[in-house]
């Protein structure tokens, strides 16, 4: 069941619009689905629900997705298992895994989909709505060649976080303490 925001474009100069990000829910909670798409439908994302591992291979092949937000413990299988198919149908976007699993649960399936290529985070049951709207608001400014606004712990590795790590630096730090007409 495809559901369609209001509002889908935002002008971005005169003649230029930008698409909707278009999100696949997998969970089989329909109360979780509920919870998630208002956390997201805040972000004005184009969604798409899935209640079952079945479905959401269905949606993958026949459809694109810039995120794919997946709960572990399906009815019918492992989310594990979605994580085969993304690779398979030429998936490239985002993943974030959310289980009310232990964490190595979580973990070991974030590091297998980064074994496949897929850039993942996990997010542990019950979903904390102010990380998941950072991870989705993140996936946007990803997309758009903008600077995240929270790195995670090296979910997002790029320009921005290398020059962090440049400018802690002993060197760095000492070039900040001296004033700016002695630099050299």
């Amino acid at each position: 069941m495809a559901i369609d925001p209001q509002s889908t474009t935002t002008d971005l100069e005169p003649g230029v619009t930008r698409r909707p990000l278009r999100l696949l829910i997998v969970d089989d909670d329909v109360v979780q689905q509920e919870l998630l798409k208002r956390a997201a439908g805040r972000s004005k994302f184009e969604m798409t629900i899935a209640g079952s591992c079945g479905e959401a291979i269905r949606h993958l092949e026949t459809d694109s997705f810039d995120c794919v937000i997946l709960d572990l413990e399906l009815a019918d299988g492992d989310g594990v298992e979605v994580c085969g198919a993304m690779v398979r149908t030429g998936y490239v976007g985002a993943l974030i895994i959310i289980s009310g699993t232990d964490s190595r649960r979580r973990s070991a399936a974030r590091n297998y989909a980064r074994s496949l290529g897929i850039e993942a985070q996990g997010l542990p049951k019950p979903i904390d709505l102010a990380s998941l709207r950072i991870c989705l608001a993140n996936l946007g400014k990803d997309i758009q060649g903008l600077p995240a606004i929270h790195d995670w712990g090296g979910a997002f590795v790029g320009r921005t976080k290398e020059a962090h790590r440049a400018d802690a630096t002993p060197a760095a730090r000492s070039r900040r303490r001296q004033p700016a007409a002695s630099r050299p």
